[in-house]
């Protein structure tokens, strides 16, 4: 069985160089939402909804264009995405929680997000080569 330390070792790290922005919404606004996400049409985004807000993480430069449509927002910008590229095992356990831990040794926050095959993170751009240099030595060392 392939423990999570396997798995980022074997994961190729990944990053496109673009900013985003999480934009958050009253929980009203998942239409609206829906739609500018299927507008951008971007090969990375997300759309998250909940009891209590819905939740659009979108190519920042492709937000400034549709900001307007949804007033009641709030906006966190400036994270770059990371992604692990490998086809993660359903049950695998633990992933996130490794590089939750090396990233906080590092002393990077991240927000973590996960499709059906594979885990993403975003950090801040100002800690982008800090979680960089962390994940890629944690990928070498011999723990």
């Amino acid at each position: 069985m392939t423990t999570s330390r396997d798995a980022l070792r074997s994961a190729q790290l990944y990053t496109d160089d673009v900013l985003y922005c999480l934009v958050h919404l009253p929980p009203g606004a998942i239409t609206a939402a829906a739609g500018v996400l299927a507008e951008i049409g971007t090969p990375f985004s997300a759309l998250i909804a909940d009891k209590d807000e819905v939740a659009l993480l979108v190519p920042q430069e492709a937000w400034d264009d549709f900001a307007r449509r949804l007033p009641d927002h709030e906006i966190q910008a400036g994270y770059r995405l990371i992604t692990f590229d490998l086809v993660l095992d359903m049950n695998l356990v633990g992933f996130l929680a490794l590089v939750s831990q090396i990233l906080a040794g590092a002393g990077v926050p991240l927000l973590a997000l996960s499709a059906y095959q594979r885990d993403h993170i975003l950090v801040q751009a100002a800690h982008f080569d800090a979680a960089w240099a962390a994940l890629r030595q944690a990928q070498t060392s011999e723990d």
